[in-house]
């Protein structure tokens, strides 16, 4: 017993050592992996482009989803296809004859999963694989390159006769993005007691508009120095048009000193001044501030209209946030 497992490491060691030999002097995979790393700004895209497509899949604005757990199977199955659309759109991708994408003359296939493998057809084959894989729960994703061949993937085939890496496949992989930061899901990660403060909001109110104001208003009041996107505000208030609902928060909510920061006018300066996360287009932070005076050095402000502004904190009174900024 000892002889034949210490037989499959020897045989397992030398597999690896065969895969990263092949992957090494493989100039196609070599070259379309060069041209995704010339692409500018290609890790933050790929983490965008992941975001997008399980936000798309997730519908929140239909369905008030933001966990990828609750999708159905075939949902799960398809978040595969949209990641494909997406990166293709992204990085303008031609299509393949046999696989999904033609990169600078080489047939490219797209690998999708959240789960720990994916699963290869048998026609990728001797073919480059682009692999895609994403937690929501931890806002991670990697993004790596491998040439399929029958000796990295494990014996047992599925039903559709689609296998998975095995071992020497997986450490045979040229990572673009090994430790990629997701764009926050901020609804999957709020505790639950704030959670359903947010959603929980509109009870009590008639009509459907007012709920989501209610819901949108609550999404700001909790959560403060993090950007908040715009699907974020679509899957709270259940409504259109998401701009509208983020200004009449800012009406609703200056009373409390809070403010509500884009990625316009005077937003990126005060962001900025007040150490804040600066938003980009399509998302907003929320802060609450106080007003300080001009010789206070003690603490970050910034200046708006004639007065100057410093993030609330313990023992502050009470201030209505700036009527214009």
């Amino acid at each position: 017993m000892e002889d034949s497992l210490f037989s499959r490491d020897i045989a397992a060691a030398t597999n690896i050592a065969q895969s990263n030999d092949l992957r090494s002097s493989d100039s196609g995979l070599q070259e379309v992996f060069d041209w995704f790393r010339l692409r500018p700004d290609f890790t933050r895209r790929f983490g965008q482009a992941v975001r997008q497509s399980i936000d798309e899949v997730l519908d929140g604005q239909r369905t008030g989803r933001f966990d990828i757990d609750d999708l159905e199977k075939t949902e799960k199955t398809y978040l595969g296809t949209k990641v494909e659309i997406i990166l293709r759109s992204e990085f303008e991708l031609g299509r393949g004859q046999s696989m999904d994408y033609f990169v600078i003359g080489h047939e490219v296939d797209s690998k999708f999963t959240i789960g720990e493998n994916w699963t290869i057809p048998g026609e990728a084959n001797g073919h480059i694989c682009l692999l895609t894989k994403a937690n929501d729960h931890e806002a991670s994703y990697k993004v790596g390159m491998l040439r399929i061949h029958g000796d990295l993937l494990n014996i047992g085939r599925n039903r559709d006769g689609k296998g998975t890496l095995s071992a020497a496949g997986r450490a045979a992989v040229k990572w673009l993005t090994p430790d990629g930061k997701l764009p926050e899901n901020i609804l999957l990660s709020l505790p639950e007691r704030e959670r359903l403060a947010i959603f929980n909001a509109s009870a009590g109110r008639r009509g459907h508009g007012n709920g989501g104001q209610s819901r949108t208003n609550e999404l700001f009041r909790r959560v403060q120095g993090r950007p908040v996107n715009r699907n974020t505000v679509l899957t709270v208030a259940r409504q259109d048009d998401s701009p509208k609902r983020v200004r009449d928060a800012r009406i609703h909510l200056r009373p409390e000193g809070i403010m509500i920061l884009g990625h316009m006018n005077e937003h990126p300066r005060i962001a900025r001044e007040l150490n804040l996360p600066v938003p980009e287009k399509g998302s907003w932070v929320a802060v609450r501030v106080g007003e300080v005076t001009a010789a206070d050095t003690s603490r970050r402000s910034t200046r708006i209209g004639d007065a100057h502004y410093a993030v609330w904190r313990e023992g502050d009174g009470n201030y209505a946030a700036p009527a214009a900024y």
